[in-house]
């Protein structure tokens, strides 16, 4: 059976669409800001905010006057490895010399050079002491460098557990920033979709349905798109839980619903046929035929059966004969296609 809506009304139903769409679009972009701005509520958390400030701030000056130590250790070290170089090399060029004068000595034999080799060999010990003693204080500076490096251990593990504390009661503290911040974005959304839900149940058929669908489109998407996604995870319990209960609620809705349909349907299945006639919407009724099911009960029909008058299921008189010129034509339709005679009054569809 052909749609009984107008051409220009469906093109006029359509504009009205896309009006419902642009409102929306509108809606969710305004919604998106504003979620998007309500974590700003909320100042941001450091690590800093949770030390125990008085041992944080001790093992900090201790900290930086042990790295302070280190860095003059390391650079007395530095020092003394260049006096050590200086030395070692001074020493070798003394004992050079000292070796091509004995070279000397040994060739000539000359007695009167006695007391030259023991002023020698004085010398060369004495350059050999200040490279020993250079040697000491070099050998002292890398044991301070060691005992320092064992400080600064000692120091930075004791800071790392202290922050240790503070990152733990950061991440509470976050946790619950998170959950305030979820529960914001919750009493801001919730209200709108059950807000969205009532106008839909009470209002999507009015003249300003165009605007409650839109409406209803944004308050899903700030709901669903907006809330969902920042739902508190804390490895996946919360998330699942709440997955399960909305599935459980949303089921049992479900299945309320659907019992609820069959003992209205079974209520008005039981009722007179122009009763029920009358009841359905004339528009609705011919897409229903349209789709070959009862306009009643939704029911599969054989329509292209010319015997079916009524629907099997549910005795719905679906087909007539024009009292005027006894063609075969459906009971919702206004007019007979045949002679034009109108249906009577009491047939009329609301």
């Amino acid at each position: 059976m052909a749609n009984g809506t107008r051409v220009s009304e469906r093109w006029f139903n359509a504009a009205l669409w896309l009006v419902a769409l642009l409102f929306a679009g509108f809606l969710i972009g305004l919604g998106s800001l504003v979620v998007g701005d309500l974590p700003q509520v909320e100042h941001r958390y450091t690590v800093e905010q949770f030390l125990d400030r008085e041992p944080a701030r001790a093992s900090d000056a201790a900290l930086k006057k042990v790295r302070r130590e280190q860095d003059d250790a390391r650079r007395q070290a530095e020092a003394a490895q260049l006096a050590l170089d200086a030395a070692r090399s001074a020493t070798e060029a003394a004992r050079e010399t000292f070796a091509n004068w004995l070279k000397t000595r040994n060739a000539t034999q000359r007695v009167d050079q006695d007391p030259g080799l023991v002023a020698r060999t004085e010398g060369l010990d004495q350059l050999k002491a200040a490279e020993r003693t250079v040697e000491e204080r070099l050998e002292q500076l890398n044991r301070t460098a060691f005992d320092l490096g064992e400080r600064e251990s000692a120091l930075e593990a004791a800071d790392t557990g202290l922050r240790a504390e503070a990152q733990a009661k950061l991440d509470a503290a976050e946790r619950g920033q998170e959950l305030r911040v979820f529960g914001y974005r919750l009493a801001l959304t919730l209200p709108l979709l059950l807000l969205a839900g009532w106008l839909l149940m009470r209002r999507r058929n009015t003249r300003n349905w165009p605007f409650v669908w839109g409406f209803a489109l944004a308050a899903a998407f700030a709901f669903f798109v907006e809330l969902v996604p920042y739902l508190p995870s804390y490895g996946g319990y919360v998330q699942y839980g709440v997955g399960a209960v909305l599935t459980l609620v949303g089921g049992r809705a479900a299945i309320n619903a659907l019992h609820a349909y069959r003992e209205r349907q079974a209520l008005v299945e039981a009722r007179p046929d122009a009763e029920r006639r009358t009841e359905i919407a004339t528009d609705e009724a011919l897409a229903r035929l349209a789709r070959k099911v009862c306009p009643g009960c939704e029911r599969g029909i054989a329509l292209d059966d010319p015997a079916t008058n009524f629907c099997p299921h549910c005795g719905l008189g679906v087909f007539e004969r024009c009292p005027a010129c006894a063609q075969r034509k459906s009971t919702f339709e206004r007019f007979c296609r045949g002679c034009g005679e109108r249906r009577p009054i009491t047939a009329t569809a609301a």
